[in-house]
């Protein structure tokens, strides 16, 4: 495949402030921000490698707003499709942990503008001309109802048009506060994906199992979902061991193809920011299946989610070569001249 092919991304785009140094906030006097949000910090981490990638969301019509289509545009998405509402952009703030002490996240999200995005008004079968993949995540059903009917909308053209569809269940159970059980939409919305990135506890979360988080778990509860949800044809998986906030191990594994496939495990002993490191292998993996085997796919996807653990902000901002290179073994960090 060349890299002509359109990607989608369609998610709420947050306004993430963070006092700088590991501060508390009762410590600060002035706070960093970034903008971001998890299917943005897909979309955008894609762009940076280099893809064609098309960003759909709704952004407060205000500065904040026009700051957010800005970063945005910095990072290469395209914008053009994205709503101004008259609603604040959803904010959250973020105290940085360090060692034994948690990162904590406060969030204020839940009337801003993405919630009140306006479903009717988005031409999917448009956005999706020319394109090969629509990710998405359980975040953006979880905000409103109109949320959930702009995603199932994008679902089904996604389908007719023969996309494949990259869906990361994240259940937050903060969220749904609007009246619809998250287990059932979210199974719903699974069974109109054709690639699955998360691992047992998802699968528990979304159908009710109880799947052990050992290998024959994964691809029992892997070969579960695939009967349930008859369109998911591929399960990719990321397991992450935290020694500390600031010393991380994660590998990759995957059920395709009645085989399953597992990576090297990398180790990152100083995480800078660990905030979007999910959606960098999301980002890796749909790079990796537009280019490579679903091997290789894996190992790229776990290359760059180690990667991003060293970039300060949302969007992982390595390049092809670079995630290259961990894969291949080069992990020591020298100096490249």
């Amino acid at each position: 495949m060349g890299t002509t092919q359109k990607i989608v991304t369609f998610g709420e785009v947050l306004l993430r402030l963070s006092p700088a140094e590991n501060r508390k906030l009762s410590q600060a006097k002035s706070l960093d921000f970034f903008f971001g949000g998890t299917e943005m910090n897909v979309g955008a981490s894609l762009a940076v490698l280099g893809e064609d990638v098309a960003h759909i969301t709704a952004v407060s019509d205000d500065i904040v707003g026009d700051a957010a289509l800005a970063s945005m545009r910095q990072y290469g998405l395209d914008v053009s499709a994205v709503q101004k509402v008259a609603h604040p952009i959803g904010q959250y703030l973020l105290e940085v942990g360090s060692g034994m002490r948690s990162s904590q996240i406060a969030y204020n999200r839940l009337n801003g503008s993405f919630a009140n995005i306006q479903p009717e008004t988005i031409n999917w079968d448009q956005t999706f001309e020319d394109a090969a993949f629509f990710h998405w995540t359980g975040i953006t059903p979880a905000i409103s109802e109109a949320a959930y009917q702009a995603l199932k909308a994008a679902l089904i053209s996604a389908n007719a048009k023969g996309l494949q569809i990259t869906a990361d269940p994240a259940y937050r159970s903060n969220l749904w506060q609007y009246g619809r059980n998250g287990q059932e939409v979210l199974k719903e919305l699974v069974g109109l994906s054709t690639i699955f990135i998360g691992g047992v506890n998802e699968i528990n979360e979304i159908l009710g199992t109880s799947f052990e988080l050992d290998q024959e778990g994964f691809i029992a509860a892997s070969k579960k979902l695939m009967t349930e949800c008859p369109n998911i044809k591929q399960v990719f998986d990321k397991i992450r061991t935290g020694l500390s906030a600031s010393w991380q191990k994660i590998y990759g594994r995957a059920w395709v193809d009645q085989t399953y496939i597992e990576t090297n495990e990398l180790e990152i002993t100083q995480v800078v920011d660990r905030i979007g490191t999910g959606d960098a292998y999301a980002a890796g993996l749909i790079y990796g299946l537009l280019h490579y085997d679903a091997e290789k796919a894996l190992n790229f996807a776990n290359a760059a989610c180690a990667l991003k653990h060293t970039i300060l902000g949302d969007v992982n901002l390595v390049s092809v070569a670079e995630i290259t290179e961990v894969m291949q073994g080069n992990t020591g960090g020298r100096i490249k001249r």
